[in-house]
């Protein structure tokens, strides 16, 4: 498959993965999604590198432990973000990471003194901020405050992430040692969040399922989207990432029956324009993936 087909691919599995997400936060909480989330990944990986005769072991293991902490607490805040608010808008809402980035590098340009700030990203920065108002205003209650808190600091997590995973790719880690410690770090604080929240909840058919399809789509996702960058263009990768929101629109009205205003829309498009042109700006390493699963 071709870099643009294998991240069409990769942002609907992603998309999918979200409906699995919102359908089994109705018996499970957030710690164990992630936990079960995690676990099915950490198998599969494992397995699929003892297979291809891998090696797990790390000389950087702090690195793997500071991008484990981000990236697992991006994903619990949008597991959360998921089961409490319309599935779009919790997507969109992850995927503000780009123009969390360009907000860093501003702040960095300011305190460091390094360079000049950029007009552009200025721009960015503040018209992805003019689509999470339109996007939030008529798209969640009173009550979902929380969800869309939630959402957004998914988003800011999820910008933290990348840069340890960017660390790691010039540390020289393989993606799969990357995916697999994650996943790890992903089943331990799961596992001890679920546990401070209540414990595990006996599982039903549809509920294991709905767990166990989520970790598959997502470890296979993140497969799908890793093969891309190795072998694509990452600006045009990174723009056909945010086909993700355009699917889970379209699951949203179809399975959960949700409506989305003339505003929303707009905001969407704002924010998955502020996005591009954030990573434009970024201008990213060939080989280096975004922190679509945080």
């Amino acid at each position: 498959m071709s870099a643009p087909l294998l991240m069409l691919a990769s942002s609907f599995l992603f998309a999918t993965m979200g409906v699995c997400v919102k359908l089994a936060a109705e018996q499970y909480g957030a710690g164990e999604i992630v936990f079960y989330r995690g676990l099915v990944g950490l198998l599969f990986i494992g397995a699929l590198t003892r297979w291809r005769g891998g090696d797990l072991r790390t000389q950087i293991p702090m690195l793997h432990v500071r991008r484990s902490v981000s990236g697992v607490g991006a994903l619990t805040l949008w597991f959360y973000a998921i089961g409490h608010l319309p599935l779009a808008t919790s997507i969109t809402l992850n995927y503000m990471s780009s123009v969390w980035m360009a907000l860093f590098l501003m702040v960095s340009a300011v305190v460091l003194g390094s360079a000049r700030v950029d007009a552009r990203l200025v721009g960015t920065v503040l018209a992805g901020f003019v689509g999470v108002t339109l996007v939030l205003r008529p798209s969640f209650e009173q009550d979902q405050w929380l969800g869309a808190l939630s959402g957004l600091l998914s988003g800011v997590l999820s910008a933290v992430a990348y840069l340890q995973v960017t660390a790691l790719g010039r540390a020289g880690e393989p993606e799969y040692r990357v995916v697999f410690y994650f996943s790890l770090g992903g089943t331990v604080a799961g596992l001890l969040l679920a546990l401070l929240s209540g414990g595990l909840h006996a599982h039903t058919w549809s509920g294991a399922g709905l767990l166990l399809a989520t970790g598959l789509l997502a470890t296979l996702a993140q497969m799908l989207m890793t093969r891309a960058y190795a072998i694509g263009r990452a600006l045009a990768n990174a723009s056909l990432q945010y086909l993700g929101i355009v699917y889970s629109f379209v699951y949203g009205v179809l399975i959960f029956d949700e409506s989305v205003t003339g505003s929303a829309i707009l905001g969407m498009v704002m924010i998955v324009l502020a996005g591009i042109t954030a990573t434009l700006l970024r201008a990213p390493s060939r080989s280096t993936p975004p922190s679509t699963d945080p």
